[in-house]
């Protein structure tokens, strides 16, 4: 198992390299556009040119990869340079970290036990009344974008059924009320995935030999469904939750947008369209790891949980 992770992690490391050689070099191959930005389009040619000179963009690139890279290595992501001017990288990105942590969690935590409920209902009969309605709902349901499932519940939520606000700022501290929205939004599209392949693998589960032989020995179906079909049918969907991390931290950006969520989500967009490099650069660095790590995680589980798997 040891060598097993240790190789992932290798890969982890090569990975996270690559993407950071190619995230630097799309950033920071036309450093003039850095300096518009910067000092505005009305700026002299010869104050761009003394900008970049003081902030050590004339060095080779690949002299100021290496520098960025040593930084990162030590904790300094840099200085924000146009969306936050002058304050540092890492001090901005961690508390959006956390929201969007708190934001994740939420989802995951409401989500995950709806779908496998929804998914194994449906596989035990598969074709039965039930199986069609699960699968209607989550077909519904994972086809509509959450940029069309966010406006509906604004409608819905906030004009007609006045319950919750429409926007999630918080700017006079922490709501809970406001991230009920976000988080069901979030909810709505990743549930009907999750459901759907709990529902193939319970109900292939169902349709083996031993499954089969426990009903003829007359075992109570809530037993043989309880102790023989779940682990098994579990395996497949645990992938599939682990890698749902992914999708949150990538797919918050439209839902922390709508409902002005101070997030990772908001930031990256935010920085993007400012053209804040570093802090683009730290948030992909940021994604790529939970990507990796999550994938890390999944592969270790499934073999713990896949007993014929083994740790080579």
């Amino acid at each position: 198992m040891l060598v097993f992770i240790a190789r992932r992690l290798g890969q982890m490391v090569l990975v996270m390299l690559g993407v950071s050689v190619l995230v630097f070099l799309l950033l920071e191959v036309n450093v003039e556009n850095l300096a518009v930005k910067v000092l505005g389009p009305y700026s002299a040619p010869e104050a761009r040119a003394l900008w970049l000179e003081q902030n050590g963009f004339n060095e080779p690139i690949y002299v100021r990869y290496f520098t960025w890279i040593g930084g990162i290595l030590s904790g300094d992501l840099g200085e924000s340079v146009t969306l936050y001017k002058g304050q540092s990288v890492a001090e901005i990105l961690g508390p959006r970290l956390v929201n969007t942590a708190i934001l994740g969690g939420l989802v995951m935590l409401v989500m995950v036990p709806i779908a496998l409920v929804l998914g194994v209902l449906a596989g035990m009969k598969e074709g039965s009344a039930l199986d069609r309605s699960v699968s209607t709902f989550t077909i519904v349901t994972t086809s509509i974008p959450e940029y069309a499932t966010a406006p509906l519940l604004i409608v819905l939520f906030v004009y007609l059924i006045p319950i919750f606000p429409g926007t999630a700022a918080m700017s006079a501290g922490w709501d809970w009320s406001a991230i009920v929205l976000p988080v069901l939004v979030l909810v709505l599209y990743d549930v009907g995935y999750v459901a759907r392949m709990t529902r193939a693998s319970m109900a292939e589960v169902m349709t083996t030999h031993y499954i089969r032989t426990a009903r003829l020995k007359g075992l109570p179906f809530g037993r043989i469904i309880t102790r023989h079909a779940l682990r098994n049918a579990l395996i497949a969907p645990f992938t599939v939750i682990m890698l749902q991390l992914n999708w949150l931290l990538s797919g918050v950006v439209v839902t922390e947008a709508i409902f002005a969520y101070r997030g990772f989500g908001k930031l990256l967009l935010d920085a993007s369209l400012a053209g804040d490099i570093f802090i683009i650069e730290a948030a992909c660095l940021v994604a790529v790891f939970v990507a990796v790590g999550s994938q890390l995680i999944s592969d270790v589980g499934y073999r713990f949980l896949n007993p014929r798997l083994r740790f080579d």
